[in-house]
Parts: C-alpha cells; sequence; structure tokens
C-alpha cells in the first residue's frame, strides 16, 4: 500500500463570481483571507493533508488529498452570515512521520486558539484528532473540563503498538489519566458492526457514552440523544468537536476508507452539530475521513463543505 502524505501546493482560493448580480453574492473564495499576523476572532481554516494513520490502521489511503478537495467544494459557497474566514494552509506528512505531522498540527491549533479564533480543520485521516487535541491541552490555559464529542461509526479507542486512525481518542484518555482530569467523551453514531466487543468493552470500562447509528435515524432518537447531550454540554468548560465522514450513509458519504451501510442521516447529524455549536463552548472542531480518490461526482466533498460552512457560520469562538 503507497504513501500518499506527499506535500500539496497551496490552494488558490477561485470560483464563480456573480458579475450580473444586483445584490450581496459574495462567495467563500472572496471571503476567505490568508492567514496573516493581525488575524483575530473568526474561523482559521488548516488542512490536514495527511493519512499514514490510516495507512497504518490497515485502512484506504487517499484523505491526504481531502483538505484540497474539501477547499475546492467550499470555493464556490455563498456567504450567509459566516464570520472572518483565515486560511493556515496545510500540515503534511514527510514520509512514516506521522507523530511529527500531527505535533506541528497542535502548534498551529493552539496558535488560533490563543487568537481568539475557531481552529476548523480540514482532514485527512482520523488521526487528525490527537493533533487537534494536543493543541486544545497546550498551555496553562487548557480547559479542566473538556467535553470530547465525536460524530462516528467508530469508537477509534484502538490499542496499537503504533499510533494510527484508530487509536486517537484512546491517546487522549492515555493524557487525560496522567494528568488526572477526566475524560469525557461522547461518540453518536456507533455501529455494531464495525466495532469489536473489546471496543464496547473498552469503551465502557472508560466511561465512554455512546449512541448507536440505530438509535439515531428518526426525530425521536434525535431528541433523547439532544437531551442527554445538553446535560454534558452544561457541564463542561470547552468542546472539542471531531466529525468523521463515515458516520454517515454510504450514499451521502461514498468518498471515505470504510463508508456506512447504515450511517446517521446527514440532517440528523447537522442538529448534533448545531447543538454543541449553539452552546458557545466550541474551541475546536475538525472534519476527518474525506477521500477523493473513492468520492462519487463529488459528493462526499460536498458533504464536507457543507459542514465545514455550517460549523463556520455557527461558531463562537471561545479563547481559553
Amino acid at each position: 500500500m503507497s504513501n500518499t502524505n506527499t506535500p500539496t501546493a497551496a490552494f488558490v482560493w477561485q470560483g464563480r463570481v456573480d458579475t450580473e448580480e444586483t445584490g450581496p453574492s459574495p462567495r467563500w473564495h472572496q471571503h476567505v483571507q490568508p492567514l496573516g499576523p493581525d488575524a483575530r476572532a473568526g474561523v482559521t481554516l488548516m488542512g490536514f493533508a495527511v493519512d499514514e494513520g490510516v495507512r497504518r490502521n490497515g485502512g484506504r489511503p487517499g484523505a491526504a488529498q481531502g483538505p484540497q478537495a474539501l477547499r475546492a467544494a467550499l470555493a464556490s459557497l455563498p456567504v450567509l452570515g459566516e464570520p472572518a474566514l483565515f486560511d493556515a494552509g496545510d500540515v503534511a506528512c514527510e514520509g512514516d512521520a506521522l507523530e511529527a505531522a500531527q505535533a506541528r498540527l497542535a502548534t498551529r491549533v493552539a496558535e488560533a486558539v490563543a487568537r481568539g479564533s475557531l481552529p476548523l480543520v480540514l482532514g485527512g485521516g482520523h488521526e487528525i484528532a490527537w493533533g487537534t487535541f494536543q493543541g486544545i491541552v497546550r498551555g496553562p490555559q487548557a480547559p479542566a473540563r473538556l467535553l470530547i464529542v465525536n460524530l462516528d461509526a467508530h469508537f477509534d479507542l484502538r490499542v496499537a503498538a503504533r499510533a494510527n486512525s484508530g487509536t486517537p481518542f484512546r491517546q487522549m484518555q492515555q493524557w487525560c489519566e496522567a494528568q488526572g482530569l477526566p475524560f469525557n467523551y461522547r461518540v453518536f453514531g456507533i455501529s455494531r458492526f464495525a466495532n469489536t466487543q473489546a471496543l464496547f468493552d473498552r469503551a465502557d470500562a472508560l466511561g465512554v457514552r455512546y449512541w448507536l447509528d440505530e438509535a439515531l435515524q428518526d426525530s425521536a432518537g434525535l431528541q433523547a440523544a439532544q437531551q442527554a447531550l445538553a446535560q454534558d454540554l452544561a457541564a463542561c468548560d470547552a468542546v472539542y468537536l471531531t466529525v468523521c465522514l463515515d458516520v454517515l450513509p454510504g450514499a451521502q458519504a461514498p468518498g471515505v476508507s470504510a463508508p456506512a451501510a447504515l450511517g446517521v442521516p446527514l440532517w440528523l447529524a447537522e442538529s448534533l452539530i448545531d447543538q454543541v455549536l449553539a452552546s458557545g463552548r466550541t474551541v475546536a472542531a475538525d472534519i476527518a475521513e474525506l477521500n477523493p480518490a473513492l468520492d462519487r461526482d463529488g459528493l462526499t466533498a460536498r458533504v464536507a463543505a457543507r459542514l465545514a460552512a455550517r460549523i463556520a457560520r455557527g461558531a463562537k469562538p471561545q479563547r481559553l
């Protein structure tokens, strides 16, 4: 299996321009600015052009090209209430040096948080999560009660000799344990057909609260999940929101390493995302597992762009 973690050229924001329109018609490519020294507040986009963790986990590589495809899908979206948007470029992986790439991502996330800007990380495999998390908890102002909200078909609590896309939340748990901090991890969309008994047992032993994809198919299931989520949001100091696109039905998100046979419908996933954003406590967010090589008609990229724009529009950056 080849390594696809090759450095990507800087993305050129360009797209449709409505020159004949008479009213406001800006689009993302006209709104996004390069990250500069005076950038404050708003949302800072950054790419994690890496799928070394997917390769290590035996998945299908290609997500390293995800950030560029996601930006391309974002470029011509209309601006409808987005705050200032800054692009901090991509973090790439040299060879198999995944840990170094995650450390570089952590630095960029920490810098954005310090500026009062919401880091929105575009992936990339779900090993992105360990880099984002490290950026949040770095420094003296790290939140004591961080809530981790993951929309995902998988727990990603694996035990492995080398960290990969299946281990990031296990790594977070071990970090929290070493620091004497609680591990507040909530997962929406877990599949009983994509996680072993060992992973369910580990999740239970670690106090992870999770909702199966089967329980998140209608309004009644959503209401029950939102009631529980509301309690968690009220009890935390900050929230890290991470979305793995394989939580969605395969028909809505085919361009991932492991498409879902059932999945959580997009409308329901968006409702949970909206609830997290409305809390005003989101300190960082990322979108993982976009694999353009496996996509169909750019559908998954469009779905990812919809979610990214939704997060940007609902952002209320929290300074730690």
